[in-house]
């Protein structure tokens, strides 16, 4: 996935400044910063959440298989689909564990009851969660702990197969014990998917990501292997983010 040239405006207000950077296939890539500084906003726009508020409008282009999903005639709901998002605080729905990750493949049109289950268990197990569910799958999705309804939201935004999976903070609001759960599944699920993470924790970044991209005010500072840009920092503002001098 490639962003060129991207800029994004709330209003008269510009967040986004000229972002031009390569997202790697079947590899995790961090989006750090200080609060304010866009890395939402353009995780966001990656699969057009942001199309949600009247006042937002881009420029640029942001590229999957060489079509800008800003393009005419792109369906925001189809590319929804390819494009899936688990968010910083989990957000089942109010139905059981099993029709939480059911409910995109009926969105879908599935109706075969035999291949839905099928499914749901696949991407039970993709998400390290059957184990713990498999005998309560009626049971309301509420009922689980915090770290497991995350992990049952990254199972219901696998399901229906999406190309690329977009994490906005989402071990922000968990204990250490589920945030190292959900950096372990983040590395198993490369293997499938491009991620794409947002992350204020710099130990989180450094542990579960391959590739890092500094944003600093809405501008791209420096984007690279997690390896170079956490030992080797290019730009004097990254390694001042990083040593905790500002931000």
């Amino acid at each position: 996935m490639l962003v060129s040239h991207f800029n994004v405006f709330f209003g008269e207000k510009q967040i986004l400044y000229n972002i031009n950077m390569n997202f790697p296939q079947k590899k995790v890539s961090a989006i750090i910063g200080p609060s304010g500084c866009g890395k939402s906003t353009l995780l966001r726009s990656i699969n057009r959440m942001n199309d949600f508020f009247e006042n937002f409008r881009t420029s640029g282009e942001i590229l999957i298989d060489q079509q800008n999903v800003y393009g005419e005639g792109v369906d925001p709901v189809v590319l929804r689909q390819r494009i899936g998002m688990v968010f910083q605080r989990p957000n089942p729905f109010p139905k059981s564990i099993f029709e939480n990750i059911a409910y995109g493949l009926r969105i879908q049109g599935w109706k075969d009851r035999r291949k839905i289950a099928e499914r749901v268990e696949e991407s039970l197990i993709s998400a390290a969660l059957l184990d713990e569910v498999k005998d309560r799958l009626n049971a309301l999705a509420f009922d689980l702990s915090g770290g497991q309804q995350q992990r049952l939201c990254i199972a219901r935004a696998i399901a229906v197969e999406p190309e690329i999976l977009l994490m906005d903070e989402p071990a922000s609001a968990l204990d250490p014990i589920a945030t190292a759960r959900i950096e372990e599944l983040i590395k198993d699920l490369k293997e499938k998917y491009t991620i794409i993470i947002v992350t204020h924790n710099m130990q989180e970044a450094a542990r579960a990501s391959d590739f890092t991209t500094f944003l600093l005010l809405g501008k791209l500072i420096e984007s690279g292997t997690t390896a170079q840009i956490f030992t080797k920092p290019q730009k004097k503002e990254t390694e001042e983010y990083l040593t905790g001098r500002f931000g």
